[in-house]
């Protein structure tokens, strides 16, 4: 039951009846009127901007829209009042049946409760992580890791059809450092004294182990071949090796992708895919022969003026045109990721989510540029950017082991915290904003810790459910599909605070989809779980609000069902941010 959307249904043949009734114009969009939250809960329960919205299309006074609405909307039987604020805000209080009907929504539809079917089962690409295979996974990456995973769960939630991809770029000279590093690490596991990693190779340990799965597989036979011989079978085998490890830095944070996409497939397959795309932009008349201005800030010794292949991607918003070819005829980066986007429309996505670092940022316009031309404007890419991470301890700069030996692995980060601190805390500030991950802060019990007081509020739900059936062993809030508990026995304010706070998930889920922004349920899951534990307080001063009355089954099993259904809120939201819902804490 989204009450939000049930609410505006109303409200729309209520507009509709005026339309009849020639209050209002006949020909008016009603596609802005919403129904929402009002910002002060102490003007009513729901809000809604119909009057706002129709005044200047009706060519009426907004109050005057209002009064009839309100007059229209009174007479359902579930409009307790209905009232106009200002210059034309509705304001509406529902009775206390409306609320326990929420309730029983969710005790029946358990782990669907706000699942919705907003997305259309739209195929929906969301790339995240694809970071270089040269090493493990640094903190950097975790952040985006988690961002684009809780946002694939999101979006499966909301009834899209997602599909979680990493690109791996294989192609570009800093897999061919790795080759030349890993077979310095070969040469070791065969007893040769390499002494100091020469600058430019990668110094960390973790290359030690592909050097001696190496030694075991070729003994000295790779130190009898020449670089061109050896370096294929070399990269080959520490990608491999580098790709394994990056799948298993993933699953401990439980983050798996369904498709892991090679940028060398783009030219080593049974047609060139970038020459492909570029043929396709050229048929579009967007490739042509010309010069580009030199980059502000770029060293006059390195810059070389010349004609070269350029895709005209000033036409889509870009700020300049791109070069699609380096001076030595090879193609450049934002070549072959054009080629890697014109795939993946051809797989048939039109929804494209792209996850990238800070570092990434002043490439976004010409992406969305090459999207926008392949697709002829039918696709849509949206880039998300995730900040810095920043490590602390109590407050203080933290600095961690780094057995990477250049930087601070995620693997690092999940060892010493679990899975869940890191997961939801990433996700508990907007991926565009700088995040302070606190090491103590994130493991203390308390208030302060998201986490913690979001877990503890799905396992304190778990214990009164316990207890209540130990206080009644048979005690029973649905059976068979129904719900036996009398819900009207929920009278107090805090109660049905609590459940207007667990009828707004769905919206919730729909709006956080919509926009990509899965914070938004780690922010609403914190503010339902905070109003949980100070309802929960007040039982402590007033015994007649505890949920299990010893004398009072029938409040008993009402409360029990509320507790249940706030429970099941927390689990699906917890659910979808890739948390677990722990039953019981330690």
């Amino acid at each position: 039951m989204n009450v939000f959307a049930e609410v505006e249904s109303r409200v729309l043949a209520a507009l509709r009846g005026l339309q009849e009734k020639g209050v209002l114009p006949a020909e008016l969009d009603f596609s802005n009127v919403a129904v929402e939250q009002p910002r002060d809960p102490s003007h009513g329960d729901l809000a809604c901007n119909a009057a706002m919205v129709l005044a200047k299309p009706a060519r009426m006074k907004p109050r005057d829209i209002a009064e009839a609405l309100a007059e229209a909307l009174r007479l359902d039987g579930d409009v307790v009042s209905a009232e106009v604020a200002g210059p034309g805000f509705l304001n509406l209080r529902m009775r206390d049946a409306f609320w326990h009907d929420v309730v029983a929504a969710i005790l029946l539809k358990g782990p669907q409760y706000g699942a919705s079917d907003v997305g259309e089962h739209a195929r929906t690409n969301v790339e995240y992580v694809s970071a270089n295979p040269t090493g493990p996974m640094h903190v950097g990456h975790c952040r985006g890791a988690v961002f684009g995973d809780a946002l694939a769960n999101l979006l499966t939630f909301a009834g899209y059809d997602v599909a979680r991809e990493y690109y791996i770029n294989d192609a570009g000279g800093q897999v061919d450092v790795l080759a030349r590093s890993a077979f310095l690490r070969y040469r070791e596991a065969l007893g040769d004294d390499i002494g100091e990693i020469p600058s430019g190779l990668y110094p960390g340990d973790y290359l030690k182990p592909v050097g001696s799965a190496l030694a075991e597989r070729y003994g000295r036979a790779l130190l009898q071949k020449l670089d061109d011989e050896w370096l294929p079978l070399v990269r080959s085998f520490a990608i491999d090796a580098m790709l394994a490890m990056i799948k298993d830095d993933l699953a401990a944070l439980n983050i798996k992708h369904d498709v892991f996409f090679s940028e060398r497939s783009l030219t080593t397959g049974r047609k060139n895919q970038i020459e492909a795309a570029i043929a396709a932009l050229e048929a579009k008349g967007l490739i042509f022969q010309g010069r580009l201005d030199k980059p502000k800030g770029h060293d006059d010794e390195e810059w070389e003026d010349r004609e070269q292949t350029l895709f005209r991607s000033t036409a889509f918003g870009d700020d300049a045109d791109r070069a699609l070819r380096k001076s030595d005829g090879s193609y450049t980066y934002f070549a072959a990721d054009i080629a890697y986007h014109y795939d993946k429309l051809q797989r048939g996505f039109r929804h494209l989510i792209n996850v990238f670092g800070a570092d990434h940022i002043g490439y976004i316009p010409r992406m969305k540029a090459a999207v926008a031309a392949l697709s002829d404007g039918q696709a849509d890419l949206d880039i998300k950017v995730c900040q810095l991470v920043k490590l602390f301890k109590a407050g203080e700069p933290f600095k961690m082991s780094k057995r990477a030996g250049t930087f601070v692995t995620l693997r690092d980060v999940v060892d010493e915290v679990g899975r869940d601190p890191v997961r939801y805390m990433m996700l508990y500030r907007k991926n565009d904003a700088p995040l302070d991950f606190d090491f103590a802060k994130v493991t203390e019990q308390s208030k302060d810790n998201p986490v913690f007081y979001v877990q503890y509020a799905n396992a304190r739900a778990a214990s009164v459910l316990r207890n209540a059936r130990e206080a009644f062993p048979d005690l029973e809030v649905i059976r068979d599909g129904v719900i036996t508990a009398d819900l009207s026995r929920l009278t107090d304010a805090g109660e049905l605070d609590l459940i207007k706070k667990a009828a707004f998930f769905p919206t919730l889920i729909e709006g956080a989809a919509r926009a990509h922004e899965p914070h938004r349920l780690a922010f609403y899951l914190y503010d339902l779980a905070s109003a949980f534990h100070a309802h929960w307080t007040r039982g402590n001063d007033l015994p007649q609000l505890r949920v299990i009355q010893p004398d009072d089954r029938g409040v008993t099993t009402a409360r029990c069902g509320l507790v249940a259904s706030l429970k099941q809120v927390l689990s699906s939201g917890l659910t979808v941010l890739g948390v677990g819902a722990p039953e019981a804490m330690r």
